[in-house]
């Protein structure tokens, strides 16, 4: 069965015909295609470019395939056609290919300090064996690694690097030497200055970054996914720490207060943006469309936030959009999103791999 749309195809905007033909795109005329929208403006398939499949509310580990199929099915039907799970401590490489699922970008599961980070998450290493739990960790991936670049020391009574710079530049090191990209979790000032001078690939969260440190990701081409809902919560996280660690709360604060405007001046340098909701543990997974509207709060135009979840996203994750014989991944909305982005609520028609899933 061949799919026939027609529509203004985005990011070009031109009103054109295109065909689905299994899990292909084609503007080539296909016989006897079954029209499937007529109008609208057509999009390739959404990107949450951090989220976590493996972990259930509550911080914890997944533990069946079946649970993750349904995560990936809350983002599915929110217009979400490619995830990449920035960290997961449940495996699940029979669902790269499954249908029905979202195309999948998988880091193995965290690299972290021990004693330090979320319990049964993360692989827990002292710094001289990081960089072989690294090693290890991409072979459990599909393209991707996850190193906790920093987290509450409760002996500081702050946040805290979790190594010294040597071990984090050699844990890049050999996620590069592995053949996959090095994704960092980090808040604090010194972590995120200690993983960009290290050449991680991207920054996850980034909240302590600093103008001069903005500059040089930009030079670089270091991605930023910001994860505008996460850092939301960290008014929460500051009041269970009130009381024992005032200066971590306070820090906490500091850091939420001021991030809209550290993305907006990682934006207008021009650091790759990407979007994130960091869905799994805290979050919920279906959230795209409001972090993308958070984004729009901190200054950025909708235009560019669209891309940033959309054809830019999937361009860098490895899934070619709505060209001649990329993917059959597209969400229709009856408005232009470019003009008003809250029309990402609400897609009149999903195709995932060539199939109809609204």
């Amino acid at each position: 069965m061949a799919f026939h749309v027609r529509g203004a195809i985005l990011p070009d905007g031109d009103v054109k015909d295109l065909w689905l033909v299994g899990d292909r795109v084609t503007f080539e005329p296909v016989r006897d295609a079954e029209t499937i929208s007529d109008g609208g403006f057509v999009v390739p398939g959404l990107v949450d470019a951090h989220c976590h499949l493996g972990i259930a509310l509550g911080a914890k580990p997944i533990e069946s395939l079946d649970q993750a199929r349904e995560l990936a099915g809350r983002d599915r039907d929110a217009g979400v056609l490619a995830l990449r799970d920035a960290g997961s401590p449940f495996p699940y490489p029979e669902l790269d290919d499954e249908a029905g699922i979202p195309r999948l970008a998988r880091a193995g599961r965290h690299v972290a300090p021990p004693k330090r980070y979320l319990r049964g998450v993360g692989i827990e290493v002292e710094a001289p064996d990081v960089a072989d739990a690294v090693a290890a960790q991409a072979k459990a991936g599909n393209g991707w690694v996850k190193l906790v670049g920093d987290w509450i020391d409760r002996g500081v009574g702050d946040l805290a690097p979790s190594w010294d710079e040597a071990t984090m530049t050699a844990a890049v090191e050999a996620a590069h030497a592995a053949g996959v990209r090095a994704a960092v979790h980090t808040f604090s000032e010194e972590g995120v200055a200690m993983m960009v001078r290290a050449g991680v690939d991207s920054v996850e969260h980034g909240t302590g970054l600093s103008l001069d440190l903005i500059d040089e990701m930009a030079r670089r081409g270091t991605a930023l996914v910001p994860t505008m809902i996460n850092i939301r919560t960290f008014g929460k996280i500051a009041e269970q720490a009130r009381g024992k660690f005032d200066g971590y709360a306070d820090h906490m604060i500091e850091l939420r207060d001021r991030f809209p405007s550290v993305v907006r001046a990682a934006y207008e340098a021009g650091v790759p943006i990407y979007v994130g909701t960091d869905a799994g543990g805290g979050i919920r997974h279906g959230l795209v469309a409001e972090e993308m509207l958070i984004l729009e709060e901190a200054g950025l135009p909708a235009g560019e936030i669209l891309a940033s979840a959309s054809w830019r996203a999937r361009e860098w994750l490895g899934f070619p959009g709505l060209v001649e014989g990329g993917l059959a991944d597209l969400v229709v909305y009856e408005a232009d999103p470019r003009r008003d982005l809250r029309v990402v609520r609400a897609p009149s028609r999903i195709v995932l791999r060539g199939q109809v899933i609204r």
